[in-house]
């Protein structure tokens, strides 16, 4: 079987059917690509094909270019990776240049046969570089199809001539959007882009394509770049309205990346850059850029971290491997408050039947009225109807009464943060319930074994923790007790895998991972406002290195008591170890003044009436800004990055991540981790450990042990080691 298939109807129409075998989404390969200018040269050469319309096979279009085979080019060319991967580039703008000037008179624009694409689903990536070298583009109306260029996303940006084709098409401030956002647009969005023409019934779709093949003229298929006269729309850089466009896309790509996003500074470029010559050299401006930007440590981090190697643990890759299915029929989430709330929400959207069970029947009806609130807003943006909104409610059982859990195959306890309670609820959870059932615990920072004590089954009992908000947050922390058995884990992760989340199992440990890497960062920064550093230099500082959230606004999101009972339980568990007074001094001396953070309105930073942020509390400066000239931007940086850096390192030390996937997957997902960075251990690949080595021992002299180089960093340090040169299971990813 091949990727794409040619057959010519009775009235001259060559179809070609996209249909990958053996992957659920078309994605195109090497082979894949030849076979496409195979069959155009055969519609091209056969004189009774009048026209060809390209379509797919699966219920979608296309998901994009393999980008295994942009890593396994540079692995093939050791000594000249970009030069393989420009050519391999230039390849692709020649096969699609023929399909779109479809063997039409260079000088005449006549003669061509028209290209038709009809696009079945959702499409993305190369499968919408396709569908734009195409004359007319007819798309279902079907409303859950999607369509855009989201390369930008993964590091990169289209590379297929979508850059400079959509561009052209509709100016450079229209394609924004699409182009350094990465938007996917349903059909209705999408024709107003004019990434399609026409959206059509889906029962209709190849038809239409084929009538308007069949009647197309020879103006109808030549582009509006290759015909005469043509302009860039908006104006090009060096025409007024032009050059003001350009000076704005500027400002907006810097605004929202802060600069820490090569990929979008690079697009931008490329499309200024083309737009002042002709098509044919603009396809080689945009290959050179791309050729940088996949030669970019950035680019291949990020496509290894959030494509691969994400891809990978969805799909099970730290699964145990000889425990049958655990998919997961009904759950009972214990405690209805916002966490128990959205895992009731999120389980019942994936058709699974939810037990939502609280002390108080008002709590648990207000815990299912979540779901109610989240369907309607759905409904509002017309993405969901009644109809699904009673499917997907009548899914929970809201009730106080523990009967109602039999029958239940995994149970989520989302209760206080209090062992006693937790204690209490399993002990009569397991009175209930079957013996093959599962008990997890959503806890954040409470031991799984010490909690585990309370089973009567602790090979049954694990972590399972959700980030808030549950319905958005794409991460979800499982962790092993010291007694936690592989069907647990197996159970764990289907579950996961239904509510369509992405997975990382670590072992116990205090704050497991993602916490105990997220809270040295929330800590530093506080240590800085103690020494009278600015606080704005904090925060930027910090979003200069892609994080999401400074330091001090995300202590205030996840509030300040929170963080103030944190570092008590730490305190009070650690002993003369804990070394955070510093911090806490003005942890506390917010605490008490009430300053909570957002949802008191007042915290490091000031709100107004409407909760929203002005700028951070001059009490704070008040009190800790004093004469002394403030460390440069690079030194703050480090403090803020290193801090987590190496907690990530010493989790691979100690075993609480067993796989470095997670480490960086985690990362990213779990708390914004400088995306562009690939996450914390990719990241120190990127400076290199040597490097990172002599860093730290410079930061631990200055500033204390918690920046001392673990003895893994130091000893693959001494080797010039990479972390996914010892630890990678790229191979595995793939």
């Amino acid at each position: 079987m091949t990727d794409f298939t040619y057959e010519v109807d009775a009235d001259g129409v060559a179809i070609v059917t996209w249909n990958a075998p053996e992957k659920s989404m078309n994605v195109l390969t090497r082979e894949a690509f030849a076979l496409v200018e195979d069959y155009i040269d055969r519609a091209l050469a056969d004189d009774a094909v009048k026209g060809v319309v390209i379509t797919s096979g699966k219920k979608d279009f296309a998901g994009g270019m393999d980008l295994n085979v942009l890593a396994n080019i540079r692995a093939e060319n050791g000594d000249a990776p970009a030069q393989a991967l420009f050519d391999f580039t230039m390849n692709g703008h020649r096969i699609l240049r023929k399909l779109e000037r479809a063997g039409m008179d260079p000088k005449t624009n006549k003669g061509g046969k028209p290209v038709a694409c009809a696009i079945n689903g959702t499409c993305a990536g190369i499968g919408t570089e396709i569908a734009l070298a195409c004359h007319r583009r007819f798309m279902t109306d079907n409303p859950k199809a999607k369509i855009g260029l989201p390369e930008i996303l993964l590091g990169i940006f289209p590379g297929g001539g979508g850059t400079m084709r959509y561009s052209r098409m509709v100016g450079a401030m229209q394609a924004s959007p699409v182009l350094l956002e990465g938007k996917m647009l349903d059909p209705k969005k999408a024709k107003m882009a004019q990434l399609v023409d026409e959206v059509v019934e889906a029962d209709n779709l190849v038809e239409a394509a084929r009538q308007w093949v069949l009647n197309a003229k020879d103006a109808d298929i030549v582009k509006p770049w290759d015909a005469k006269g043509w302009k860039m729309p908006g104006g090009a850089p060096y025409h007024p309205a032009g050059f003001m466009t350009f000076v704005g896309a500027s400002a907006m790509v810097n605004g929202k990346t802060q600069g820490a996003y090569p990929a979008a500074k690079a697009l931008l470029s490329c499309v200024y850059e083309g737009a002042m010559v002709p098509f044919d050299t603009a396809l080689k401006i945009e290959a050179r850029w791309f050729t940088s930007i996949l030669m970019n440590p950035s680019s291949s981090a990020m496509i290894r971290s959030l494509f691969i190697n994400k891809q990978a643990l969805e799909k099970g890759a730290v699964r145990p491997t000889d425990v049958p299915d655990q998919s997961v029929k009904k759950v009972g989430v214990l405690g209805a408050g916002m966490m128990g709330a959205g895992i009731a929400l999120v389980s019942a959207l994936a058709g699974i039947e939810v037990v939502l069970l609280d002390q108080k029947q008002e709590a648990a009806d207000k815990g299912k009225s979540y779901t109610t609130a989240y369907m309607d807003k759905g409904i509002a943006r017309k993405k969901a109807t009644e109809e699904k909104k009673e499917a997907v409610l009548s899914k929970i059982t809201a009730t106080t009464d523990y009967e109602a859990l039999k029958g239940c195959d995994l149970i989520v306890e989302a209760v206080f943060e209090d062992p006693s309670i937790k204690a209490t609820v399993t002990k009569a959870v397991e009175a209930v319930v079957g013996e093959d059932c599962i008990f997890a615990t959503n806890t954040s920072t409470l031991p799984i074994s010490e909690l585990a004590k309370a089973s009567k089954r602790p090979e049954q009992f694990i972590g399972i923790h959700f980030f808030s908000p549950v319905d958005k947050m794409m991460l979800v922390e499982i962790i092993k007790g010291a007694e936690t058995g592989d069907r647990a884990v197996a159970k764990s992760l289907d579950f996961v895998r239904q509510i369509r989340k992405t997975p990382i199992v670590v072992n116990d440990a205090r704050f497991f991972y993602a916490n105990r890497c997220i809270i040295p960062y929330i800590n530093e920064g506080i240590r800085m406002v103690k020494e009278g550093i600015e606080p704005a230099l904090i925060e930027n500082a910090a979003k200069l290195l892609g994080m999401p959230l400074g330091p001090l606004q995300l202590n205030d999101e996840t509030s300040i008591d929170l963080g103030v009972k944190i570092a008590k339980a730490t305190k009070a568990a650690m002993g003369d170890a804990y070394d955070n007074d510093e911090a806490d001094e003005v942890l506390f001396w917010l605490f008490d003044q009430d300053r909570l953070g957002r949802k008191s309105a007042a915290g490091f930073y000031e709100y107004d009436e409407k909760g929203k942020r002005v700028g951070i509390w001059q009490g704070l400066r008040d009190k800790y800004t004093t004469d002394a000239e403030d460390p440069d931007l690079i030194m703050v940086q480090h403090r803020l990055m290193f801090a987590q850096v190496l907690e990530a390192v010493r989790a691979l030390e100690e075993g609480v991540l067993e796989d470095i996937r997670e480490g960086d997957v985690g990362a990213i997902l779990g708390w914004g981790f400088a995306p562009w960075s690939g996450g914390p251990l990719s990241w120190l690949d990127i400076i290199g450990t040597p490097y990172a080595a002599e860093r730290c021992d410079q930061l631990a002299a200055e500033l204390g042990e918690r920046f001392a180089t673990p003895d893994l960093l130091r000893e693959m340090a001494a080797k010039n080691q990479t972390f996914y040169g010892r630890f990678g299971k790229e191979d595995a990813a793939a």
